[in-house]
């Protein structure tokens, strides 16, 4: 009878025990659930908040005329390239190392927020955004009676685009004669126009870092003096400004592929 006892109150605290844990159970699967519903309605907040900054950023292009006018443009009145803009300003230059050198050792940092370089520290140490043939150089002919502002890459179908430097997207999307234009706020008064491309992967107001891909080339080229001049393959337009100015981008570029710098 004792052993019986035993054994019923035994059954009761394992009953009870199971009745505990289907209820707590219970609890982390409505918690669980409220968490997912949150996550969801934040994740189509973010959504419709890049929706409708894609299509701000589209009227506002076609309000300018030029890509000055366009980056004036984006960094006022575009709540997401004016709050990458206003970063990207009080930032302030990444401090070098003890010899007067730029850190290095700061692009293994993954995480970072900021520019590990300042961009003006950075000459030879860039890599080109897709791999490719340059045809066309700063300074030469434009092919439409003008002279180029930027460089020029004929690259393969489909080939990746990765970003040369740290920076914050001003402008992400179609502008006039370039097809798919990418602006970098890259701090300093630099910014870096990247075009040609079919599609872009990055948003307004996002910090991207050196090497990280944001867009990938079509099957022809998109910028209309490049096919002006009857390309037949896809092209890639880089251009580097300094206060709204067009600079010639080529101290900056690594000399051969053991010098590029890769985040």
């Amino acid at each position: 009878l004792s052993e019986l006892v035993a054994l019923r109150k035994t059954i009761a605290g394992e009953r009870d025990q199971l009745a505990a844990d289907r209820d707590r159970l219970r609890d982390d699967q409505t918690r669980l659930s409220s968490f997912t519903e949150e996550r969801q309605k934040q994740q189509a907040a973010a959504e419709k908040d890049m929706a409708s900054e894609a299509a701000r950023a589209l009227s506002l292009s076609k309000q300018v005329d030029s890509l000055q006018g366009l980056i004036a443009k984006m960094e006022q009145d575009s709540k997401a390239a004016a709050k990458a803009a206003q970063t990207a300003s009080l930032q302030g230059a990444p401090a070098a190392l003890g010899n007067g050198k730029p850190n290095l050792g700061a692009l293994k940092d993954s995480a970072r927020m900021s520019p590990a370089i300042a961009f003006a520290s950075a000459k030879g140490m860039f890599a080109l955004p897709v791999n490719g043939i340059r045809i066309r150089d700063f300074g030469g002919s434009d092919g439409v009676g003008g002279v180029e502002k930027g460089i020029s890459l004929a690259a393969r179908a489909g080939a990746q685009v990765t970003t040369p430097c740290d920076g914050w997207v001003v402008y992400s999307g179609p502008f006039r004669s370039y097809g798919q234009l990418l602006i970098l706020n890259a701090g300093g008064g630099y910014h870096v126009l990247i075009a040609g491309m079919e599609r872009i992967s990055v948003n307004i107001g996002q910090f991207v870092l050196t090497g990280e891909p944001v867009a990938v080339m079509g099957s022809t080229s998109r910028v209309a003096s490049v096919l002006a001049a009857n390309a037949s393959q896809p092209v890639l337009y880089i251009e580097f400004r300094k206060d709204g100015t067009p600079i010639d981008s080529g101290p900056w570029w690594a000399a051969n592929e053991g010098e590029k710098v890769r985040g």
